[in-house]
């Protein structure tokens, strides 16, 4: 469907220096292909979208579609538009046009639908994205999940043949990008060709068929799912893909700010989308602070959670100490400590001794 070669995008500072995005990229695109893009910030994933579908026009190389070089001078662009289909980080929606009207807008300008139809067309994307009961609403009254889903029936009814996702749930509170992703897999399943840039590690590798991984203005790897996540070639997306988050606190004495780690523990939960987990380690928090270590001051604890393997855990950590503090622990206490987790590891370290509750 796509084929692009040395696609380049640089541009001119203030100073003069030239600064390259876009270096050299290399790619075909097949029809029904999902495809994730990946990769640290910075490093050309967006400029990428939008240089295919020229909102951004690169400055070198060819991008062929459907076997026309759409670079080609006098190429129609609303002939392009018209066939690739974008959905921004920002929603987009006209704020004065009712939910309706922003998705019959494109279809009445652009394929000459009379109202009829095109309401009729609209209506059937609104319910594929769960939103047809918002068609008289206006913009204004959704919620951030509701926007973008929106967006996607806006897109969906001018039946694209790709679409390109740029960030699609980076705007949104986690609560909402279940909904946005839910959205994304049933059009996977029905064989839309996407590509999409995304931060999900977690989504990229359940819905994709193929994974890009972009670094240094260049796709630095692509392959399948199974062999980016597990075998990667090279360092560089090794690194990336097992990145582990973490949050520590180093618990001084009997007047540390207990508050201020549930806060922090909450927002790291959110940030990752496991708030389901962050109840549970507020908890153990509490057990292990008032019942298990009251005294045992200093002692570190470490929220950690794998993007690659979608596994959190609550360390806590002592120095100098030899065995398990759960060993003095009443029983009580440990029945719910057990409660509370999928698995606890003790386990000496060189420094000392850690509990590691599996979430």
């Amino acid at each position: 469907m796509i084929t692009i070669k040395h696609l380049s995008k640089q541009y001119i500072n203030p100073d003069g220096t030239v600064f390259k995005v876009l270096k050299d990229v290399n790619c075909e695109i097949n029809p029904g292909e999902v495809i994730s893009i990946i990769g640290p910030s910075g490093t050309g994933k967006s400029t990428f979208l939008r240089a295919i579908n020229l909102l951004d026009p690169p400055t070198g190389g060819e991008i062929l579609f459907d076997g026309e070089n759409i670079l080609a001078k006098g190429y129609p662009l609303n002939k392009l538009r018209q066939k690739m289909g974008m959905v921004f980080q920002s929603f987009n929606l006209f704020e004065h046009l009712s939910i309706l009207d922003n998705v019959t807008f494109a279809p009445m300008k652009l394929h000459h639908l009379d109202r009829r139809q095109a309401e009729e067309e609209a209506m059937a994307m609104l319910r594929k994205v769960g939103m047809a009961e918002k068609a008289n609403a206006m913009p204004s009254d959704l919620s951030g999940g509701q926007k973008q889903r929106v967006a996607i029936a806006r897109c969906l009814a001018m039946h694209p043949e790709v679409i390109l996702f740029d960030e699609p749930t980076s705007a949104l509170d986690p609560t909402m990008v279940g909904e946005v992703l839910s959205v994304l897999r049933q059009l996977a399943s029905e064989g839309m060709t996407m590509l999409i840039v995304t931060h999900e590690m977690k989504f990229a590798r359940d819905v994709s068929t193929r994974i890009f991984f972009m670094n240094d203005g260049i796709i630095y790897e692509d392959g399948t799912p199974q062999q980016i996540f597990e075998n990667p070639v090279h360092s560089a997306t090794k690194a990336f893909v097992q990145r582990i988050r973490k949050a520590v606190f180093e618990v001084d004495g009997p007047d540390y700010d207990m508050l201020g780690v549930h806060s922090q523990m909450d927002a790291f939960c959110n940030k990752y989308h496991i708030a389901d987990k962050g109840v549970a380690a507020g908890r153990i928090v509490d057990l292990v602070a008032e019942k298990v270590m009251p005294t045992a001051y200093p002692y570190t604890l470490r929220l950690t959670y794998s993007e690659l393997n979608d596994v959190a855990s609550l360390d806590v950590m002592k120095e100098r100490l030899e065995a398990s503090p759960l060993l003095g622990a009443d029983a009580g206490v440990a029945e719910e400590l057990r409660r509370l987790c999928r698995e606890i590891v003790e386990e000496p370290t060189t420094r000392g001794f850690r509990v590691k509750f599996i979430l």
